[in-house]
């Protein structure tokens, strides 16, 4: 069977050895960062169907104004369109053998534990990036190379980005989020998420004109590193690279208010197999059973929530 069994070393026989450290390690792992920004969180029943609808609400029509006192009050309407995502299964396994759990120094499933545990958190944190990744607000660099210009684009970047970002493009992004009335996503605050060396040169630069971490923050997000513009900014390393080809920087996500949706009908959970081979054979595995869908995404962006630093290739 694949999985980890007794009788080699690396998938098993080294969880008992001569003075082997009582301290249960396993490798760094990051914590969830895309998904903990999905606004709508729902819960939503068995017996319902793999699709999962909400409604979205435009502004009214018509605005209001002045009144004469003799004037009927106006009249007006707004539409309703609606957004959609698939429930899905995932999940991972491991299976393990009853003569590894028996003459391990290590408990077998409190080890597997951790490690399904970590990879469920990375598996479900890509599904919400990549929601958050089809948005179809790009900006980059105008020309590709500006230091002091951007460019806004929909429905796909077509600027190959060769710049890395500087508080001037955050600045201009910022200008840009408000222009399009994006709501905040906390308080007056939008946020940005990128890999930390995509922001290496931005912190740098704001080193020597501005406390990068403002005090008195009332909540801090997993992974937040500090607040420039309105932008608090968070880094994430579970998301490989882009590797955009001649670029000196990564996708980064500026966003707001109601980015994505969750719709969870069975939480990720941890099960345990039902044993077989007349109890040789065990297994432990995470279960989630949802999805995740990009809430405004429209294909003329005019209410899109996500704007992605971006670049042609």
């Amino acid at each position: 069977m694949s999985g980890q069994v007794w009788n080699t070393d690396s998938l098993g026989g080294f969880m008992y050895s001569d003075e082997l450290s009582d301290y249960l390690r396993t490798e760094l792992q990051p914590m969830s960062r895309f998904r903990q920004f999905c606004d709508i969180k729902e819960g939503k029943g068995h017996g319902k169907g793999d699709l999962f609808n909400w409604n979205v609400y435009s502004d009214v029509q018509d605005e209001g104004g002045t009144l004469d006192e003799s004037q009927a009050m106006p009249e007006t309407n707004f539409t309703i369109t609606q957004g959609q995502l698939t429930v899905t299964e995932y999940g991972n396994s491991v299976p393990f053998t009853k003569k590894l759990d028996d003459l391990s120094k290590h408990p077998v499933k409190e080890v597997i534990n951790k490690v399904l545990k970590n990879d469920a958190r990375k598996t479900l944190d890509r599904a919400a990036h990549a929601q958050f990744d089809v948005t179809v607000v790009t900006v980059a660099p105008a020309s590709g190379n500006s230091a002091t210009a951007i460019a806004v684009e929909t429905g796909g970047c077509t600027i190959t980005n060769a710049l890395a970002m500087n508080r001037v493009h955050v600045k201009l992004i910022a200008d840009e989020m408000k222009e399009r009335d994006i709501t905040p996503f906390y308080q007056d605050d939008y946020f940005a998420i990128a890999r930390p060396t995509s922001l290496r040169g931005f912190k740098d630069e704001l080193e020597s004109i501005h406390q990068y971490v403002e005090s008195g923050m009332q909540l801090i997000y997993n992974g937040e590193v500090g607040r420039y513009e309105g932008i608090r900014f968070v880094e994430q390393t579970n998301i490989p690279t882009e590797s955009w080809s001649g670029a000196v920087s990564d996708a980064i996500f500026f966003f707001g208010a109601d980015t994505c949706a969750e719709a969870i009908v069975e939480p990720e959970q941890i099960r345990g197999k039902i044993p077989t081979d007349f109890g040789r054979s065990r297994g432990i595995a995470w279960y989630y059973l949802g999805g995740f869908g990009i809430c405004h995404n429209e294909s003329d962006g005019l209410q899109n929530r996500i704007i992605k630093w971006d670049s042609l290739a």
